[in-house]
């Protein structure tokens, strides 16, 4: 049975999200803090009368005691929560619940990640028994794999498949180099894109997300709270979590055009928010671009676009800024990078901006405020083996 949600029961009164960058000059306690001093200033509240503390971070600290110290909190809850790319996304699922719940009349989920300082390889996964399934390629080598898949089985030639995939980066370059928090504010033409060098099957580097430092974070409360803290709060419609069991790293039917369990958690996600059309009722979407590729399944994957015409829709511009359904107007991870406990918070501090009417006009999307549901898309792990998250914001009740 699939989760019953709980929608419009809880609100998101408060935001804070620091740039994504090489911040040499800047420690995790310090990401930390700033995020959270921008959520607490956002709501009109302190860190004190806070109930409780969810923090996301997948390598950059092991305990509560993290936040704890940082924020020098005295006797509060924190948990610590990790679940692959997606740690940002679960801190919130946590705190949301937890507040649905009636634990608490408010929550913080915050996320973070410190990484550049350890060097530019990103985050190193812990060991894994040795029990014949494990790993062999990167990430990028991983991915790389949906795209002559995907062009095989609709028939797409390679060479105009590298173009739609070119045409998802520029698009997210363009709209990062219009977004002060993002760490690449560069434009990036098609051309430019398709003549780098491959690093990965057909991938070149700007393919590829890249690695950051940064923090983001939420504070949530009761839905008939929210007004004490905001007069536009987001309202919680969907929040969906589905764990992969690794089987399609087994199974030779499996063919890298879809990601099954990012299926399962779309169709659980617009059951909880009623929502019946993705398409037409969603205003905007945040979703995981770790590689050209995997936006490309997404756009299929969440509804989006029919199954083999994704890449069609793309070369049309329909998930431009100004199309009809923009994706990653904040530039997505393209242009942030990935600190893996952040990204997910991140992606909904867009959403705040936007469906707040907040974001900057050369950044505002096309839809809004006709639309008032937005979505975002977090997963971690690798095509077969697979962590996903949904969530669907609104910004009225209903």
């Amino acid at each position: 049975m699939a989760s019953h949600g709980i929608r419009d029961r809880v609100a998101i009164v408060g935001m804070g999200c620091t740039r994504f960058a090489e911040h040499w000059d800047k420690s995790a306690d310090d990401l930390l803090r700033d995020a959270a001093s921008a959520a607490l200033a956002d709501a009109g509240t302190s860190r004190q009368d806070i109930d409780a503390y969810w923090l996301g971070t997948a390598q950059s600290g092991m305990s509560g005691i993290m936040l704890a110290k940082a924020l020098g909190l005295e006797g509060k809850p924190v948990s610590r929560v990790e679940n692959y790319c997606a740690t940002g996304s679960e801190a919130l699922r946590q705190a949301a619940y937890a507040v649905a719940s009636g634990a608490y009349d408010s929550a913080m989920a915050i996320g973070v990640e410190k990484v550049k300082d350890s060097g530019y390889q990103g985050l190193n996964a812990f060991p894994i028994p040795t029990d014949g399934t494990n790993r062999t390629l990167t990430a990028a080598a991983m991915f790389s794999m949906v795209a002559p898949a995907y062009a095989r089985k609709y028939g797409v030639p390679m060479d105009e498949m590298k173009r739609v995939l070119a045409r998802i980066a520029s698009k997210n370059h363009a709209n990062g180099a219009r977004n002060p928090r993002a760490q690449f504010r560069r434009e990036m033409s098609v051309d430019q894109i398709c003549a780098m060098p491959s690093v990965a099957g057909d991938l070149s580097v700007f393919d590829c997300a890249g690695v950051a430092d940064g923090a983001a974070a939420a504070i949530v409360v009761r839905a008939e709270d929210a007004h004490r803290y905001t007069d536009k709060p987001l309202y919680i419609k969907a929040l969906s979590l589905v764990a992969g069991n690794g089987s399609g790293l087994t199974d030779p039917e499996y063919d890298y055009t879809t990601f099954p369990e990012i299926v399962a958690c779309a169709q659980d996600a617009y059951a909880q928010a009623g929502v019946t059309d993705p398409r037409t009722q969603i205003a905007m979407a945040e979703v995981h671009d770790c590689f050209t590729p995997t936006e490309l399944v997404l756009m299929e994957d969440l509804g989006f676009a029919e199954r083999g015409e994704a890449w069609r829709e793309i070369e049309a511009g329909a998930f431009d800024i100004d199309g009809v359904l923009p994706v990653n107007p904040d530039g997505g991870l393209k242009s942030f990078g990935h600190p893996i406990g952040a990204s997910g918070l991140r992606m909904m501090f867009e959403v705040w901006l936007q469906l707040r009417g907040e974001a900057p006009d050369d950044r505002r999307i096309s839809t809004w405020p006709e639309r008032q549901l937005a979505l975002t898309h977090n997963l971690g792990g690798y095509p077969g083996e697979m962590v996903s998250f949904v969530s669907i914001l609104g910004s009225s009740l209903g």
